[in-house]
């Protein structure tokens, strides 16, 4: 192999392995159905880590705000490709959904 070509392929092996902190942010939900969206983008050659809390909190505040008591993530994640090329996809978008909980015309009655 080819000194230029080894660091490279070095480098890759390297950046791939390295773990990249993302927030959630809010993008979409109903307040209707009682579930808030929360996503991050993601490049092919990351390895992504989320606070799961913050996530959690984020979510009970929009359900919150909606007259909702608290809020649950329904597990798992989707992932949509932003971004392809060639070689796949290069970006994706993660998405975390949250359900809503507690009867949202009860807590207005009161």
């Amino acid at each position: 192999m080819k000194p230029k070509l080894l660091a490279t392929v070095g480098l890759m092996a390297l950046v791939s392995c390295v773990a990249v902190n993302k927030e959630l942010v809010a993008t979409g939900g109903s307040r209707a159905d009682g579930t808030v969206d929360l996503s991050y983008e993601q490049a092919s050659y990351e390895t992504v880590k989320t606070d799961p809390a913050r996530g959690l909190s984020a979510a009970r505040d929009r359900c919150v705000a909606w007259g909702y008591k608290d809020a649950s993530p329904f597990g798992g994640e989707s992932r949509q490709c932003q971004v392809s090329n060639q070689y796949g996809c290069s970006q994706w978008l993660a998405t975390i959904r949250y359900q809503c909980l507690g009867n949202m015309a009860s807590v207005q009655a009161k």
